[in-house]
């Protein structure tokens, strides 16, 4: 590996956002050369006509590689990782943006000089797609400068609102992802977990120290269309499944169920059947039992009423009816 930075940039569908993320990671000043690898994973619109115009404005910067057919977010993202040359990899997402022109040099000097810290990150701030507001993240709750990763671990896995660590935001040592990767490729490559970033995070705090920078240093886009802020409830269910599984693998296998870690699978597993509820679908009433009876995740009394709830079609559209009414009272 060449005593570089790669820049990783998974993009689809994205051609009014890809170009600002560009520029963004373009400005950054590093006393380390640095590439930007895109992962275009075959868009339906001009996504890659302008990735392509980048391209050839920075040839000696930007390689793209051109997925067809579509390869999803998982295999995007560690596909792009394999390809980097650099010694250190970040990522910067296609709708996203650096806001730091200095951000990878503040990280980089803290990876030179600490040796034991497998990755760096730094705090972030969330940009409405709708509106343009900005508004900051909630608050980090590991703000100490170094923190031993593996203190980490439970947090990462039973993290909610607030990511432990927005990889997005981070720079990390592709080494010590390589080790993880090689002694378990389908942590990283099963598409039953649903995302790239959390088992990354997990694993290099696991490897060893995690720093971190309190500068904003990411404007993270937020719409109703994200991979993880999906209006659609079907789609919610299936993201939730798919993580849920994820968090259960990494508790079994490379740490353990704690308490907390109990009680938030409990409280994921009802908010599977509670997507189940609201789409009025009993396909996904089902899976939410199987997955529950075959991850071994205790029941809530409430998920125990919500189940009993379904199992009568009469309670189920009063419930719903219910629900309808309570909701536009709300808004009143």
């Amino acid at each position: 590996m060449e005593n570089m930075i790669s820049v990783i940039v998974c993009t689809y569908n994205q051609e009014d956002t890809i170009g600002r993320t560009l520029d963004s990671i373009l400005s950054q000043e590093c006393h380390l050369p640095y590439e930007i690898v895109i992962g275009e994973d075959c868009s339906t619109d001009g996504t890659l006509a302008v990735c392509n115009a980048y391209q050839q404005a920075h040839p000696d910067k930007i390689r793209i590689l051109a997925n067809n057919p579509n390869k999803g977010i998982q295999n995007n993202y560690f596909d792009c990782l394999l390809a980097c040359k650099g010694a250190y990899i970040a990522d910067c997402a296609g709708d996203d943006y650096w806001i730091d022109n200095q951000k990878l040099e503040k990280e980089l000097l803290i990876l030179e000089n600490h040796p034991e810290v497998t990755l760096v990150h730094t705090d972030w701030q969330i940009t409405s797609q709708t509106d343009g507001a900005v508004r900051p993240a909630a608050p980090q709750h590991y703000s100490s400068p170094i923190t031993d990763g593996k203190m980490m671990l439970e947090d990462i896995i039973t993290q909610t609102s607030r990511p432990i660590i927005h990889l997005c935001t981070s720079l990390y040592r592709k080494d010590t992802f390589l080790k993880a990767y090689q002694k378990d490729e389908y942590l990283f490559r099963n598409q039953g977990f649903g995302c790239e970033d959390l088992q990354l995070s997990f694993m290099m705090a696991s490897a060893g120290e995690i720093a971190y920078l309190p500068d904003i240093t990411l404007n993270y886009n937020m719409s109703d269309g994200t991979i993880s802020n999906q209006p659609d409830e079907e789609k919610q269910f299936r993201f939730m499944e798919q993580t849920t599984s994820l968090r259960v693998y990494l508790a079994d296998h490379y740490y353990k169920r704690t308490e907390k870690i109990e009680a938030h699978l409990s409280k994921r597993l009802f908010a599977l059947y509670m997507h189940a509820f609201r789409s009025h679908n009993k396909a996904l009433a089902s899976k939410a039992t199987h997955l529950g009876n075959q991850l071994k995740i205790k029941n809530t009394a409430l998920t125990s009423l919500v189940r009993t709830v379904m199992k009568s079609e009469l309670l189920w559209n009063v419930a719903l009816m219910i629900r309808k009414v309570a909701v536009c009272l709300k808004r009143l």
